[in-house]
């Protein structure tokens, strides 16, 4: 063998060996932590309402399709009571990513402003995936003959201090004192401890005037006992579309969403989150879920984290403008 051919192979040998070792370096980084596979077990959503509400339902819904993309059954766990605390602690004490909170948002928004102590932070519901909007609207007795908001508004003016109502805890009885605040009325507030008996009540005349979802007021409206005055959402609803908006009908106080979804707890990781949201939306979109969920008076209205937690922040806005008008709340 020549000078030249061994002088030739040295080079060659030399670039594949530097070749060999610059990208070993990169070779020998660190590769990303895989995402564990989930679920590993069956997954608990846990519901604020009770059975056969429409919150209840639209869980169940989900849980019955849900395993087809998971893998593992979904078990639905109703704990109503205490304005959703008894769910929201459930779900914080599990600390667990198999254990899910399905919840309406006006649940616990006014949390804040109802209770000097809470069981929970607002850190520790993390909001996964928007599922829908439950209808809410106001309504009274036929009998009254009143056909619109101004026409109650005029009324309740006429009879001031002589009014009773009764409305849902949470956000939608907030939202009716804001409005009784701005519209100059005197209304008094009928406790209840089973809310679908108010409604009884409206249509017989013992009261003159509740704020509910449309489901509660929906079996008195069609038995011709009930006028529903106006829907509460931003938006008129395909399910009622005769039935004005309250800020159509001028009285924009009293306009607030049902907003209804999932949370998980404090720590879970993004790329859950993102999964569980992805599969819960898709599985909300199925145009037979959006008809048994309209048939409870509650609009799909699917929508991710970002989006779910857009609607959140903005709910929680309008919560605080009420209370810096309504002044100070007495807390339990």
């Amino acid at each position: 063998m020549g000078d030249m051919t061994r002088r030739r192979i040295a080079t060659l040998v030399g670039a594949t060996v530097a070749d060999l070792a610059l990208p070993k370096a990169a070779t020998l980084a660190p590769a990303p932590t895989p995402i564990p596979a989930w679920p590993q077990r069956p997954v608990r959503f846990i519901v604020t309402l009770g059975p056969g509400s429409g919150v209840d339902i639209g869980a169940r819904l989900l849980a019955d399709r849900l395993p087809a993309r998971w893998g593992k059954p979904v078990v639905v766990e109703n704990r109503p009571g205490a304005d959703g605390l008894v769910a929201i602690q459930a779900f914080v004490n599990a600390a667990d990513d198999h254990t899910l909170l399905f919840t309406p948002t006006g649940s616990f928004t006014v949390h804040p402003l109802q209770y000097s102590k809470l069981p929970y932070v607002p850190e520790d519901l993390v909001p996964i995936a928007r599922v829908s909007n439950t209808i809410l609207a106001i309504g009274v007795p036929t009998s009254l003959k009143i056909g619109t908001l101004a026409d109650f508004a005029k009324y309740a003016r006429a009879e001031s201090g002589k009014l009773n109502a009764a409305v849902v805890s949470g956000i939608t009885e907030f939202t009716f004192d804001y409005f009784v605040k701005t519209a100059g009325l005197s209304i008094a507030k009928v406790p209840y401890r089973d809310i679908v008996q108010a409604a009884t009540d409206l249509s017989e005349g013992r009261l003159q005037v509740m704020m509910s979802s449309y489901a509660i007021l929906q079996p008195h409206a069609q038995a011709g006992r009930v006028k529903v005055l106006a829907v509460n959402g931003r938006e008129r609803t395909s399910i009622l579309p005769d039935i004005p908006t309250a800020r159509e009908s001028g009285f924009p106080a009293l306009e607030v969403e049902g907003l209804v979804g999932l949370f998980g707890p404090r720590g879970i990781s993004s790329e859950l989150r993102q999964k569980i949201g992805a599969d819960v939306v898709a599985v909300a979109a199925d145009p037979m879920i959006a008809e048994r969920l309209a048939a409870t008076a509650q609009v799909p209205n699917p929508g991710g984290p970002a989006e779910f937690a857009a609607a959140i922040d903005r709910q929680r806005a309008q919560i605080a403008t009420i209370a810096q008008a309504l002044g100070p709340i007495p807390k339990q």
